[in-house]
């Protein structure tokens, strides 16, 4: 996915590499070696899924608060850590540090938590083999937390015996995480680096959940988006503005057809293409493709330079504060000013006047000036983007450093002048059959080794399989990928949409003997009601190849 939608990374790390056993296994001496570490026995409710002991006092029916799943009566031998000693350091450190943790209230709600009281963490377990071992007690492996919260500093070669980089990066370290796991890094991490003598992240950033239909994406539920759809319909530039611009730090924000195709056709057809369009057609035409010089300006020239110097200054304080929408609503903003200069301007009727002739290319240098700058303060979102509109300027990448207006140099010559984000004339019911395969069948490529999603029993046990019998099929019009089957699946007929369409004809699923996601709500596909989900197998490219049996097995049997 990272190289899909261009993004790049330094690092990536995996808990099994040997680097990161050492850093963990050294951050536990440390702490040892402050006498914040011993052994105990622990016996609480224990969530196999987010791998944590939750108190009684937190359940809700029973349930983990966190992830809503079951939870386990445990009891075992365990080492503990003293967080309860670090109650009063980190509020101190908290109101010392108001900036660590972001948004504010999320602050507020882990210093409400310790000033509850804080309790000793069970660090160590032994009911599972797999993990990292405990130093000279090998048959406890650490807390899934202490151990990979450590990753930050194995990346930068903690543990190694060389930690010239910890001492160079660490001092300016943000973590971005999910809103969900807040407690362990804005609580339990800056407590353990305390106690090993290092000092906490500069700044943790929490961000919200995507949902979508209201509710959190989840591969389980099945309300997912596949990023591969959208980007070929829009364009990896425009999915990166969509998923920056939509999302305010720290809150929720729903991803819909209808908010991407808006997005794209109001700010980046309309609005963004179509100043870059305007400004660089008439350089090309008023000026044989030559950026003029400035001139000595006016009131209204003053007024754009004041903008953009204000944008600059503005957009790099948002940057830093990870204020990522806000940052781009203060650009676009620019971007609305440039179209309003260049319509009260009136440049193609100043073309036509001779004497206006130095007040023409005063207007189109500093509308070039203008998107110049707007190129450089979206490159981190939209890189690709920036870049075309530099070569239609003719110009090279600029540092945020550098960045001043009116300080685009005249007499370069514009390189081929081409359609930014060209309008997107697709209906929404177009764009919703984008995503239809990935909500309507099993397929979705392979699961990556390093994904640890196994589930337990009793949760497999609620998703109800049956064998089903195809009685009819036919294409669902207007789609691709759709198909409508009358299924049977021995109690009753149902209706499946599923996206099979390009690897099976109508005629080749009539008769045949399916298995099906029996207990699926039902959801409206292309205005069809889905009653259930059509297993198959994904090979190659994403083709599917639909779940059978070796021998007949009536319609409505189990499938364990």
């Amino acid at each position: 996915m990272c190289r899909d939608l261009n993004i790049s990374n330094d690092d990536f790390i995996r808990t099994t590499e040997p680097r990161h056993h050492r850093a963990s296994q050294e951050l536990w001496r440390r702490v040892a070696a402050n006498g914040d570490i011993y052994k105990g026995d622990y016996e609480g409710w224990y969530c196999t899924v987010d791998e944590i002991f939750v108190p009684e006092s937190q359940l809700v029916d029973g349930k983990c608060p966190t992830c809503g799943n079951k939870v386990e009566r445990l009891k075992e031998e365990s080492y503990y850590f003293r967080l309860s000693k670090y109650q009063q350091p980190l509020l101190d450190f908290y109101a010392a540090n108001p900036d660590f943790l972001q948004p504010a209230f999320r602050l507020n709600e882990i210093r409400t938590f310790i000033e509850a009281g804080l309790q000793d963490l069970s660090v160590s377990r032994t009911s599972f083999a797999w993990g990292i071992p405990v130093p000279d007690d090998p048959q406890h492996v650490m807390y899934v937390w202490f151990d990979a919260l450590t990753n930050y500093l194995t990346a930068l070669g903690f543990g190694t015996g060389d930690e010239s980089r910890v001492e160079k990066y660490w001092p300016h370290v943000t973590h971005l995480v999910g809103k969900e796991i807040v407690r362990q890094h804005a609580l339990y991490w800056p407590a353990f680096l305390m106690s090993a003598r290092i000092p906490p992240p500069t700044r943790i950033i929490a961000h919200g959940w995507w949902l979508m239909g209201g509710a959190k994406m989840s591969k389980s539920i099945g309300n997912v988006a596949r990023y591969q759809d959208y980007a070929a319909a829009f364009g990896v530039d425009a999915l990166r503005y969509f998923v920056m611009r939509e999302m305010t730090l720290g809150q929720d924000a729903n991803f819909s057809d209808e908010a991407i195709l808006t997005r794209y056709n109001a700010d980046l057809a309309n609005d963004l293409g179509n100043v870059v369009s305007r400004t660089t057609t008439m350089i090309a035409r008023y000026c044989d493709g030559i950026v003029p010089a400035a001139g000595t300006g006016n009131e209204a020239d003053r007024s754009l330079e004041t903008s953009i110097s204000s944008t600059i200054e503005t957009t790099r304080s948002l940057f830093d504060a990870f204020e990522l929408s806000v940052a781009l609503q203060h650009v676009w903003k620019l971007v609305g000013e440039v179209n309003q200069y260049i319509v009260k301007r009136e440049p193609w009727k100043l073309a036509k006047k001779p004497d206006d002739r130095q007040l023409l290319e005063s207007t189109l240098y500093h509308s070039a000036d203008a998107i110049r700058v707007v190129a450089a303060l979206v490159d981190p979102v939209m890189p690709e983007a920036a870049d075309r509109i530099r070569r239609m300027l003719g110009l090279k990448q600029e540092q945020w450093a550098h960045l001043r207006a009116s300080t685009l140099a005249a007499g370069a010559r514009l390189g081929t002048i081409e359609p930014l984000f060209p309008r997107i004339e697709k209906t929404v019911e177009e764009l919703r059959a984008m995503d239809e395969q990935g909500a309507t069948q099993a397929v979705g490529g392979g699961v990556t080794p390093a994904e640890d999603n196994r589930i337990s029993i009793d949760e497999f046990m609620k998703v109800e399989l049956r064998v089903a019998k195809v009685l009819e099929a036919e294409a669902v019009p207007k789609s691709k990928k759709l198909m409508k089957l009358k299924v049977d699946v021995g109690t009753e007929q149902r209706t499946i949409v599923a996206g099979i369409a390009e690897a099976y004809q109508a005629e080749q699923l009539v008769g045949r003997t399916i298995a099906i996601v029996f207990n699926l709500k039902p959801a409206k596909l292309m205005g069809i009601e889905s009653n259930g989900m059509v297993l198959a197998a994904s090979v190659g490219d994403g083709q599917p190849v639909l779940v059978g049996f070796d021998q007949d097995v009536p319609p409505g049997a189990r499938v364990r």
